[in-house]
């Protein structure tokens, strides 16, 4: 059985899926299995999933739900995995060719139960890396100490051990359609480092319509869910103060938009809230202005 599942989250990408297809076709390792969850999709993206299965060439396996936002893909994509490994590329990213290979060599001579999994780069269409390189004199890191105490910067791609990623599933809220993927990173930062992996794992695209370029809007109409992530931000433990503040203020905008009553109540860090009231109206007034210019 293969040790690595890539998990394709898509809704109404039939236009650009066949990209990351390609690129899996091509992979010098093909000891892989490709989930993708169509999450509620009203394209052709099943006909033409399906006519892929029918190639045989690589192995698929395709999933359907209702429309529940890419936290609610993932949620469903690791309640399914059952490989050793899995990581993420979305509908509208691709590999390198020899990047499944890369990871199952990598994680063969170096993983094991005391770590977490793989941080590798992601680069763009180009070739050219995303943010910064990794650390080269250390070995693992957690996500938080790669970008708070060693610098780096960019979009990372993570393979994480499946066993893990079952843990801290995404709250669903009712008509949104994101809590940052994030929560569960950090999340299981508390209890594994993952290992760095200097070698580029995925090629990405921003396209318009993707998450990514979408985020403020999303910040908006999901504000439950970034008022959750907010909150568990706050509550974990060794993390900068100016972390936590960050979170505080970013909290208070959340809880604005989702119209919630006692903002300093149910706060974890509720004098930090406090000093990051005036800051967090700010930042909800700012949003309200971005979003009506789209």
């Amino acid at each position: 059985m293969p040790i690595l599942t890539i998990f394709t989250p898509t809704y109404n990408r039939a236009y650009t899926l066949h990209h990351c297809y390609e690129s899996l076709k091509r992979q010098s390792n093909k000891e892989f299995i490709w989930l993708i969850v169509d999450d509620g999709s009203t394209d052709n993206t099943e006909d033409l999933v399906r006519s892929w299965m029918t190639e045989n060439i690589i192995s698929i396996r395709y999933y359907q739900q209702e429309n529940q936002g890419m936290h609610g893909a993932h949620n469903t994509a690791y309640s399914l995995i059952d490989t050793e490994l899995n990581v993420c590329i979305d509908s509208d990213d691709y590999m390198p060719d020899d990047a499944v290979e890369k990871i199952i060599s990598f994680w063969k001579a170096n993983g094991s139960e005391e770590i977490g999994g793989i941080v590798g780069l992601d680069c763009n269409t180009s070739g050219e890396i995303i943010g910064t390189e990794l650390p080269s004199d250390i070995k693992s890191s957690t996500l938080y100490n790669l970008y708070n105490k060693y610098g780096v910067k960019g979009d990372k791609k993570l393979v994480y051990r499946t066993k893990l990623t079952k843990k801290y599933p995404y709250p669903v809220y009712h008509n949104e359609r994101l809590v940052p993927l994030s929560y569960k990173y950090y999340k299981l930062d508390q209890e594994y480092e993952l290992l760095l992996m200097n070698e580029a794992l995925c090629c990405v695209e921003y396209l318009p319509d993707g998450s990514s370029m979408n985020i403020i809007k999303q910040y908006k109409i999901s504000p439950r869910g970034f008022r959750f992530y907010r909150m568990e931000m706050m509550k974990l433990p060794n993390t900068s103060l100016l972390f936590k503040f960050k979170q505080a203020i970013h909290y208070v905008s959340c809880s604005i938009f989702a119209e919630s009553k006692g903002v300093l109540r149910h706060s974890p860090q509720k004098l930090l809230t406090l000093i990051a009231l005036p800051f967090g109206i700010a930042l909800n007034k700012y949003i309200l202005n971005k979003v009506s210019e789209k």
